[in-house]
């Protein structure tokens, strides 16, 4: 039973308490707001209860990660008998005993689905994605990342049987190429979240189509995706311009180009997150994000050996810096100095900043950082100064030490 509920208000028989004193109704509307285990345990409190708590109303939104994740198909069918039209959202996120042919059911049953969360379901293929096209046109949220049999066949059939398609999550579906997101996004103009990390068969191709298309796109991840280069993020930046959130790490072939491409055209940008060990980036591109993107929010640049302080005080003069600037990632930027964290004490929206491998920040610094920012989480390495060379003429490194100041 539910913790909070008094036991004395039951007994075994449908003639409790707590059924006289209160409606049907009232009881449903109780039930609506319980989980999956729990509304199970009720189901066993007596024959009232049972029909209450396995009500259709009830079972709009289940998520079974937490609850048991060795589940077989035959249980997802039912589910999707007993819930019907009912259901909204459904998480069967790293179940890997379902396959096509429960989710065959559920589409049939379940034509409401709003959200579905198939992440790591390994087993399913392009046939899941033809039965949702076929049956589920309500479809808005859609997670397949780690689906790996997905290939072009299911973008296409996503695109002409689900138009309402908002989010997609096709992360290391490695198939996956320019075709498939050309057929996606002709037909799918709403898209606002696209997250194709790890899709590496994707090039610049496909990333003009989702500029050409997808006008009303917010988060794009395209995290290791190493064949895409300036020319295709470019395209991005001048049709997407309502991007609010871009990750590129791990795309070597990236440059300061579209990071000052992203400050010209897409003014409500948030977050960045560009953490490859390029030497691209420049001061250039955060003067370009400090006058362009006042709502910037999140900012990685790991790795980005160029930036200097005269960078990061162009940054902390913007308009992002003092309302709005959360979180700035600085580790392995080799020309920071405490300068930098100067710079930074009146960006008073600050949470967190990482400085590992900055070894020209000094505990000094950040502690003149924290009379400014008393509350600020600061990351960062301070390493034994490297040895010189041994009699042999190798070069030993001590081990660093990782604090959280």
């Amino acid at each position: 039973l539910p913790r909070d509920v008094n036991p004395v208000m039951f007994s075994n028989n449908d003639e409790a308490v707590i059924n006289k004193k209160l409606p049907k109704e009232l009881l449903l509307r109780i039930f609506s707001f319980l989980d999956v285990v729990t509304l199970c345990r009720c189901a066993q409190v007596s024959r009232s209860w049972n029909l209450l708590a396995l009500d259709g109303s009830n079972w709009q939104r289940i998520d079974l990660f937490d609850f048991q994740r060795d589940i077989e198909g035959r249980v997802v069918e039912n589910i999707s008998k007993r819930c019907g039209g009912f259901l909204r959202k459904l998480s069967l996120r790293g179940c890997l005993g379902v396959g096509d042919s429960a989710l065959r059911t559920f589409a049939q049953n379940c034509r409401n689905i709003e959200l579905l969360s198939l992440n790591g379901c390994t087993k399913i293929t392009d046939s899941t994605c033809n039965s949702l096209s076929k049956f589920c046109p309500k479809l808005k949220h859609l997670d397949l990342a780690s689906c790996t049999s997905i290939t072009n066949l299911s973008l296409k059939a996503l695109s002409e049987g689900c138009p309402l398609l908002e989010q997609l999550n096709i992360s290391w579906c490695d198939q996956v190429t320019k075709d498939g997101i050309q057929a996606l996004v002709r037909c799918c103009p709403g898209l606002k979240g696209l997250f194709l990390k790890g899709c590496t068969q994707l090039e610049d191709e496909a990333l003009q189509h989702i500029g050409a298309h997808c006008p009303e796109l917010v988060t794009l991840n395209l995290q290791t995706c190493s064949q895409i280069t300036d020319e295709g993020l470019i395209t991005i930046c001048r049709g997407c311009h309502r991007l609010q959130s871009l990750c590129v790490s791990g795309c070597a072939n990236i440059t300061d180009a579209i990071l000052n491409a992203l400050g010209q055209n897409c003014p409500r940008l948030r977050c960045v997150t560009h953490t490859s060990a390029d030497k691209f980036i420049t001061d250039g591109t955060l003067i370009q994000l400090s006058i362009h993107c006042p709502r910037l929010q999140v900012l990685s640049l790991s790795h980005c050996e160029l930036i200097t302080d005269d960078g990061i005080r162009q940054l902390g003069s913007g308009p992002c810096a003092h309302d709005r600037l959360e979180v700035i990632e600085l580790d392995n930027c080799p020309l920071i100095t405490d300068a930098s964290l100067e710079h930074l004490k009146t960006c008073h929206s600050l949470d967190r900043i990482e400085l590992y491998d900055c070894q020209q920040i000094t505990r000094a610094g950040i502690k003149r950082l924290r009379t400014h920012l008393p509350n600020i989480k600061v990351h960062a390495y301070f390493a034994p100064v490297t040895p010189p060379p041994s009699v042999g003429g190798s070069r030993q490194r001590f081990c660093r030490c990782c604090i959280l100041l």
